[in-house]
């Protein structure tokens, strides 16, 4: 059984405590890695190792960092494919959707390539008699971010790279469930010429965790995961005095209103909600359908889900993988099971679902709820499975208010042929991500990511403009080079501009 340790100061150390977590195939079911989990004194080892390289790597000019990133940047083009082959076989998606997830985190990537703009500061000359004022940017130090299963490596290239160009050292602590592919950026990164401590890894669990949170030398915390464990990462973050942001979880509407094109719209609710078997924070888990064209939707979308292609994640012909683990599994197909009692009309029924050959594969099938009631258990909760549930509304402002009385506010789509109705969902309704004929509307790198209520806790977004003010701290200098005939003399008065 391959044995994963950790990446601390610019090589691989083996754990230190005897305890272990799993790593499955989920199209197997078998085990094929066990990685360690860290204790308290080896995540100090880690942030030790950042600090000490901070020293230096704060005091690295733009060019020499750049240079790194590069470097780093292509490396990651060339190594494309081992990396999504690494993300399939622990996560399960399907090499395609593992394909799609490092192009994305290289696009942050590319973001930091270019950052020597976005950090040149201001500077304001004459505000005073002889007296200038300037403002610059400067890193944090140390920085953590603690990343989920479902996008082993995109979502920790939404971190580190920005937070490194800034001039931040980082410590990243992974999923413990599909580690693999953070390790080998870290090895990417070792060999494009970051130095050693840089950029840490630590496997772990909630150990790890608190004691990150915890640690007196870690200045930030960046966090993608549950709402629950968002709450918890912000409240425990600050209360040690750290600046935060934490990425929690989502139930994402996509509004149908009774001009769209109801073939695109039941490609894409396809397409949203069952890619990557559920299992994103940007899926679209429920369809708010107009009643007059709900019958004719959903047998639309019921007609593309049964025919979907369910099977391994390195074979060609699956367009959808396993779930992540057994236990997920059978929690997600309890939703469907309790469906019809809670109201629900189920539509298509994913939970009886065997592969062929992968009989103890953690797979489930499709499933589609329509008349989905919102006190029922399948639409208040978020399910993070391939699970669509579909509610029906006679109106826009019924609906709008239903998207709106949602807990959470990560994104949401609108599909219409009405540019009027398309301005007014994207300014009425109550979340951080629109799509308007899109469904998963992430931004590209140059914007942030992030959503509103439950779905985000602190202030700034993931990446972008929000991303670099995040890692960064502002300064402003304020100069005056006196003219020697002038002593200037006493004056205990609060100073003034003239």
């Amino acid at each position: 059984m391959k044995t994963l340790g950790h990446w601390i100061g610019g090589k691989h150390t083996d754990g230190s405590t005897g305890a272990y977590g799993p790593v499955y195939d989920p199209a197997t079911g078998e085990q094929p890695t066990r990685i360690a989990l860290a204790s308290a004194e080896e995540v100090d080892q880690a942030v030790a190792a950042a600090k000490e390289a901070y020293q230096e790597w704060g005091h690295y000019s733009l060019a020499r960092r750049t240079a790194i990133l590069f470097a780093y940047r292509q490396l990651l083009d060339a190594h494309r494919e081992e990396i999504a082959r690494l993300i399939t076989a622990e996560h399960g998606k399907v090499h395609s959707d593992a394909l799609g997830e490092v192009a994305r985190g290289m696009e942050i990537v590319e973001l930091a390539c270019g950052l020597a703009d976005k950090l040149k500061g201001e500077l304001s000359t004459e505000v005073s008699t002889r007296v200038d004022v300037s403002a610059i940017r400067q890193p944090l130090g140390v920085v953590t971010g603690i990343t989920p299963f479902n996008f082993p490596a995109m979502v920790p290239l939404w971190m580190f790279p920005l937070a490194i160009a800034c001039g931040n050292t980082f410590v990243l602590k992974p999923s413990e469930k599909d580690p693999s592919a953070a390790y080998r950026l870290a090895e990417l990164a070792a060999e494009a010429g970051l130095p050693d401590g840089v950029l840490n890894v630590v496997g772990g669990d909630k150990v790890a965790v608190d004691r990150l949170l915890e640690h007196p030398d870690v200045s930030a915390v960046s966090f993608v995961g549950s709402t629950p464990i968002a709450r918890y990462v912000q409240q425990e973050g600050v209360r040690h005095g750290k600046r935060v942001q934490a990425l929690g979880g989502a139930k994402n509407h996509m509004l149908v209103l009774p001009d769209a094109d109801l073939d695109h719209a039941a490609d894409n609710a396809v397409n949203a909600a069952y890619g990557s078997a559920g299992e994103r924070c940007m899926a679209v888990s429920v369809v708010v359908a107009i009643d007059s064209v709900a019958d004719e939707l959903v047998d639309k979308i019921a007609e593309r889900a049964r025919n979907l292609r369910i099977g391994p994640g390195n074979d060609p012909d699956s367009e959808m993988g396993p779930l992540i683990t057994a236990e997920h599994r059978e929690k997600v197909a309890g939703y469907v099971r309790g469906a019809a009692d809670q109201g629900a009309e189920v539509v298509v029924d994913g939970t009886a679902l065997s592969v062929s050959g992968h009989e103890q594969g953690f797979f489930l099938g499709v499933s589609l709820l329509d008349k989905v009631r919102p006190a029922s258990d399948a639409y208040r909760d978020e399910i993070f499975g391939p699970v669509l549930c579909v509610v029906r509304a006679e109106t826009y402002d019924e609906a709008l208010a239903l998207i709106n009385n949602s807990p959470w506010g990560n994104g949401t789509a609108v599909f219409t042929r009405d540019g009027g109705a398309a301005r007014r969902f994207q300014l009425e309704v109550e979340a951080g991500m629109v799509g308007v004929n899109v469904p998963i509307p992430v931004p590209v790198g140059h914007h942030s990511f992030g959503g509103w209520k439950d779905s985000l806790f602190g202030d700034l977004h993931v990446y972008g403009n929000d991303g670099i003010a995040f890692y960064t701290r502002g300064k402003v200098i304020t100069t005056r080079w006196p003219d020697p005939a002038d002593s200037g003399g006493i004056n205990l008065g609060f100073p003034r501009n003239h």
